[in-house]
């Protein structure tokens, strides 16, 4: 059905792909909430996407994704009120230098991390996805919290949804999805008016998807910064 993702791959809770390396090339789908479900970004309006002053810098942010990891392209992206969709392409071969959020550390065996990431093993793998997604939420994070005169404060909850993209068909599909998404946010679980006490399907308070596996397609929940 046109512009209907699979629900077993956006909304139930899914296993970590132990055998992939998520530094490695390739494309994927990620999805990013708001912390408490908060409509920051602008509004639907008539099945568009308006976006407001938070919202046009997170787009700014996004856009810029590419002159800080060299190694990323950008695919399909649509922002919503309270969360995003979009399709990482990772490359082979990254450059090293900056972060998005954080400048290159010299000193530091990675490069392009932090501080208190080369301090704990746990951290995201240097250009992984979670890297370049963790780099993103704290950019946005400081672009809005300046804008709102509020730093500290977070922005987005603790974890976000990823999918490995495994073909062109599942890459159609996904793109569809995306570009559908403003003109069903009367029916987004995401959407604050759709939260119902007792519905474990509507009112799950993470925005973590991801998914039994389903042929060749399977998604995990990331832990990433609450920022």
């Amino acid at each position: 059905m046109k512009n209907v993702y699979h629900p077993d791959i956006h909304h139930r809770r899914s296993i970590r792909l132990k055998e992939h390396d998520y530094s490695q090339a390739g494309a994927y789908f990620v999805t990013i909430c708001t912390k408490d479900r908060e409509c920051l970004f602008g509004e639907i309006a008539g099945g568009q996407m308006i976006l407001n002053e938070y919202g046009r810098a997170l787009q700014s942010c996004w856009d810029d994704i590419p002159s800080h990891s060299s190694h990323v392209r950008l695919d399909a992206f649509t922002v919503m009120p309270n969360h995003v969709h979009g399709i990482l392409v990772l490359m082979n071969r990254p450059f090293v230098g900056a972060t998005h959020a954080s400048p290159l550390q010299n000193a530091s065996p990675l490069q392009n991390a932090s501080p208190l990431q080369n301090a704990l093993p746990h951290g995201p793998k240097s250009h992984s996805l979670g890297a370049v997604v963790g780099s993103f939420k704290s950019a946005v994070t400081k672009r809005i919290n300046k804008l709102r005169g509020a730093p500290g404060i977070p922005v987005w909850q603790r974890n976000y949804y990823e999918h490995v993209i495994r073909d062109d068909h599942e890459m159609h599909r996904v793109r569809e999805y995306i570009a559908g998404n403003p003109a069903r946010w009367l029916k987004d679980e995401e959407n604050p008016a759709n939260i119902r006490t007792g519905d474990a399907c509507v009112a799950r308070t993470e925005c973590v998807a991801g998914g039994s596996t389903t042929g060749r397609m399977s998604g995990r929940r990331c832990d990433g910064n609450a920022k």
